[in-house]
């Protein structure tokens, strides 16, 4: 069977399990199977598909149907301005967590010397793309998952960052290795009884220690705020990403734990999506 007519076939299953982007899903899974770019497969049609091509393809696309994001199925994601290999113990990435990086950049130059902690770094994403546009930074990330500890070292050796971070097996409570400078953090902030609201990609395969912040969607963030109080430096920056309704509450738990609340960010979507605040 040719590319053309795979790829025909791979898009009529998904359409008919109405996955979102049938015809690019598709690409990309084929582009996998067949260790090929996007362009390849556009500019040749008529290429006859081994049978272990074929085989690879029509399972990525029984995965795909069922929900699976793609991410996981070709194990990478594109984040900020690398690639980073993520896995089913991981939160994939997403682009608004990007806005972290944006701001620890605008707020500080490449001649600084700073210590950066990343608590609950899962992939390693937003830690090791900070370090790669500050080579002066040296990094630790944390994580109480132990696989995704292994996926962010993985990611740090890709990288060439392995000299300038570390990673340590922990839960925030128990971590009190060090004070730093910079302080971020992703954690999981979804209130228990909207975790089944999210879409099947996400709720069906992503990590749900990964999402769920608890009964009332604060209890990590509670806890992060509380630890990062004692692990920060006088005057250190800590940035923090929110749900999208979260902004007063955490910015009163910041205010009761000591810092000075500079301002909130909105993601593309305008909704508010992290804090940024300074140690008093």
């Amino acid at each position: 069977m040719n590319i053309e007519n795979i790829l025909k076939e791979g898009i009529k299953i998904l359409q008919k399990n109405k996955i979102a982007n049938p015809q690019l899903d598709s690409e990309i899974l084929l582009s996998n199977s067949i260790k090929r770019d996007k362009k390849y497969i556009i500019l040749n049609p008529k290429e006859v598909l081994n049978s272990e091509q074929l085989r690879k393809f029509k399972s990525l696309i029984e995965r795909r149907k069922k929900g699976e994001p793609i991410a996981y199925l070709i194990n990478k994601k594109e984040f900020w301005k690398d690639e980073f290999f993520v896995n089913k113990d991981v939160l994939i990435p997403r682009p608004d967590s990007e806005l972290i990086i944006e701001q620890v950049l605008k707020i500080y130059s490449k001649d600084d010397h700073l210590q950066l902690l990343d608590i609950g770094t899962g992939s390693g994403c937003i830690l090791l793309s900070i370090l790669k546009e500050r080579s002066n930074f040296y990094g630790t990330g944390i994580d109480i998952s132990k696989k995704s500890i292994n996926v962010s070292k993985f990611n740090a050796k890709q990288l060439n960052l392995t000299n300038r971070v570390k990673f340590f097996h922990s839960s925030v409570d128990n971590f009190n290795n060090g004070k730093y400078d910079i302080v971020v953090s992703n954690p999981p902030y979804i209130e228990q009884l909207s975790l089944k609201y999210l879409e099947k990609d996400v709720v069906n395969f992503e990590p749900k220690l990964a999402l769920s912040g608890g009964f009332d969607g604060f209890s990590k963030i509670r806890k992060v705020i509380n630890k990062t109080n004692n692990l920060i430096k006088k005057n250190g920056k800590f940035i923090l990403e929110i749900g999208f309704n979260q902004k007063n509450k955490v910015i009163k738990i910041l205010k009761e734990e000591g810092f000075y609340v500079n301002k909130a960010i909105k993601d593309y979507g305008n909704n508010d999506r992290c804090v940024i605040s300074t140690k008093i």
